[in-house]
């Protein structure tokens, strides 16, 4: 099934071409089954979907930790068979950052990896740093910050490292109500700024509302599918009160809500 939208509009920077998985051999359920999508460049695309409908399977393949059984997965034209720095994952938690380094050193530890000198890579994640309000906690460790901050780090990791592609796995769903609000505004505002291109996975339909372009809804398993794309097209900053928003938040809960009957009427 096509998700591409309009093809003609835009060259596409990540495609999934007729794309299947399965984990085992020819007997094991299919997870994903034909699925087409396509996403532009610099644009903020978010999947959304009933638990185990293979969300997180297909983040796993344009990352790279797995691979297709059928089909292709294209960041800019080339086929995605390993990981690689151009597309850079952002998981749920905090358990990715390293706990003997420092916030900047967390920050930049791919950069010194990659041979840059120190004034580089420090010029290149102060400005991060203070975009999110970590500037002053720099030199601190991962167990003197919350857990809203931990994420921030993580979120500055990502960015330093001028990835073509972020990956983002229900990154805000562990944090409580209010620091996950925040963050899904100061992400917002930083992708606002700088346009990288983002894939990001949620539960949580006000969420998408709030930061996609675009939101893909996924059928429920097995054999999954993007049933729908559906075009968010409300101006930036958004607000939850807006009218509007409520309404988009309306036809996505439908549609997922049609998803989620359907798994619990075939024992999923």
């Amino acid at each position: 099934m096509s998700a591409t939208g309009d093809e003609g509009a835009f060259r596409p920077l990540v495609s999934f071409v007729d794309v299947s998985f399965r984990f085992g051999g020819r007997d094991a359920p299919w997870i994903l089954r034909s699925v087409d999508l396509a996403i532009g460049r610099g644009e903020f695309f978010v999947l959304i979907g009933p638990s185990g409908c293979g969300k997180t399977t297909a983040l796993n393949l344009l990352a790279g930790f797995e691979h297709p059984s059928a089909g292709q997965v294209l960041v800019d034209g080339e086929p995605v068979v390993e990981p690689g720095v151009e597309r850079a994952v952002i998981f749920q938690g905090e358990d990715s950052l390293y706990p003997w380094l420092t916030v900047e050193e967390n920050v930049t530890f791919s950069l010194r990896a990659a041979g840059l000198s120190r004034r580089e890579r420090h010029r290149r994640a102060r400005p991060f740093l203070q975009m999110v309000g970590l500037a002053g906690h720099r030199h601190k460790y991962p167990s003197e910050l919350s857990g809203g901050m931990k994420q921030r780090v993580q979120l500055v990791r990502a960015l330093v490292c001028d990835s073509l592609v972020l990956l983002m796995d229900e990154p805000f769903g562990a944090l409580d109500a209010q620091t996950r609000s925040v963050l899904q505004d100061e992400l917002a505002r930083i992708w606002e700024n700088n346009r990288v291109t983002i894939l990001f996975i949620t539960h949580d339909i006000a969420e998408a509302v709030l930061l996609a372009d675009r939101v893909g809804v996924m059928t429920a398993g097995p054999e999954s599918i993007i049933k729908q794309v559906v075009p968010i097209d409300l101006p930036r900053p958004r607000s939850r009160s807006d009218p509007a928003f409520g309404a988009a938040y309306g036809q996505l809960n439908e549609l997922l809500a049609e998803e989620s009957r359907r798994a619990l009427m075939d024992g999923q």
